[in-house]
């Protein structure tokens, strides 16, 4: 029988916990410089020396921790950004790769042995598409693909060698809502490690909160925010970092994908505005969708109520970051989705690049870019045409500036 006070101290926790979000972990952050610099230290060192031989030896054999070894293993500066992340996941621990397929690609190798199986998600980034659908099975792993937003097709996917089910939190490109909670139900009850990218959605999703067993991003993109870093990182339990690094069998450790001190120092000082940036580009892009939308374009976003997974991402998502800084839009064709995006560079309202979480607008055509490694025929199964044009919407403050600029471009090139 539970208590009234019981009940009230419940509600209170309850309350509490949801109170906490992600972008606490980022405002709390506070590492000392080595002369009480307001920024840490960087440990600009690939190697590191030890007063005695013995200690050495211990490192090595994996008895000894709390040692710097050498860059390829951990550095002090790479270990700032490691605990700042693995904080705003809500993880133990994180190891940083030179790129986010180097994460990826790690992580992979890490929980898979020869005649292992994947079960993915169909619309994944294309890189990572290519990599489980043409590399992998080289060394005799196979992936199966499914749509993730499709519980049933996971679980029917799944067999006794599976050892990995594999999700974006919302899909690239067509930002397709997992439901990371009911997967991650289902991975637990087979044994399985759930992997998340969530690249697309830091702060506004937290996959580990959801059940994810690993959460990796491409910090190359929101979490950076300015286009001049290529990073990723691998957030999980630390049993898992640890395995990870091991000097004799880890796969960040032996396949080297390491990353510069200098860059970890530069990403960890733009993190500290990842939540003020995430909200802008939320906002932005959710005034765009709704004007779009009412203009008569097709329009793809996950804050539009008529988007399939718009009530799952109310429930899963955090609240106060919006529903994201990426959109789609049909150009119907690739002609006019080509000439839309010169116009649009043209008038200035950002870039025909691809990435995304720049604070200039970017844009890209999905089909004929990102996931061009998927094929032709599987494209059109997914519903990536060559007309659909990815927007990563920028930090712009008129947005209503914005909006009327690109709408002249749209009537110029006969989109609108």
């Amino acid at each position: 029988m539970v208590t009234d006070m019981e009940m009230d101290t419940d509600i209170t926790t309850k309350k509490r916990m949801k109170k906490n979000n992600p972008a606490d972990s980022i405002q709390d952050l506070q590492f000392f410089g080595e002369y009480g610099g307001v920024n840490p230290s960087i440990a600009d060192s690939s190697t590191f020396t030890y007063l005695a031989g013995k200690t050495m030896g211990e490192v090595f054999d994996g008895v000894r921790e709390g040692c710097y070894l050498y860059s390829r293993h951990t550095n002090p500066t790479t270990s700032y950004l490691g605990q700042a992340l693995a904080g705003m996941e809500y993880m133990k621990g994180a190891i940083l790769a030179a790129s986010g397929m180097g994460a990826i690609t790690s992580t992979l190798l890490q929980l898979c042995d020869s005649g292992d199986e994947i079960v993915s998600s169909r619309t994944i980034y294309g890189g990572s598409y290519a990599f489980m659908k043409n590399y992998l099975p080289k060394f005799n792993i196979k992936t199966t693909f499914v749509n993730t937003s499709n519980i049933k097709q996971i679980s029917d996917a799944i067999t006794d060698k599976t050892k990995v089910i594999y999700c974006e939190t919302m899909s690239n490109p067509l930002l397709e809502v997992s439901d990371i909670e009911s997967i991650a139900i289902l991975a637990k009850k087979h044994g399985i490690k759930l992997v998340v990218d969530n690249t697309f959605t830091p702060l506004v999703f937290s996959p580990a909160k959801l059940g994810a067993d690993v959460v990796i991003h491409s910090l190359t993109k929101f979490i950076n925010g300015t286009s001049d870093t290529v990073g990723g990182v691998i957030c999980s339990d630390e049993e898992f970092i640890g395995s990870m690094i091991d000097v004799n069998s880890g796969s960040s450790m032996l396949l080297g994908p390491v990353m510069d001190s200098m860059r970890a120092a530069s990403i960890l000082k733009n993190l500290r505005t990842l939540h003020l940036r995430i909200k802008k580009h939320s906002e932005n892009a959710m005034y765009l969708a709704n004007v779009f939308q009412k203009n008569g374009l097709r329009v793809i976003y996950p804050g539009l109520e008529n988007h399939p997974q718009h009530e799952l991402m109310k429930i899963q998502m955090n609240e106060g970051f919006g529903f994201g800084g990426m959109l789609l839009i049909d150009a119907k064709t690739k002609e006019k989705a080509n000439e839309l995006m010169e116009e649009m560079q043209n008038n200035n309202l950002g870039y025909l690049a691809v990435s995304l979480g720049f604070y200039k607008t970017l844009f890209s055509a999905p089909g004929l870019s990102t996931s061009s490694e998927i094929p032709v025929e599987e494209r059109k199964k997914m519903g990536i045409s060559n007309g659909l044009v990815r927007i990563s919407i920028g930090l712009d403050n008129d947005i209503e500036r914005t909006y009327h600029t690109m709408v002249d471009c749209m009537k110029k090139v006969g989109v609108l």
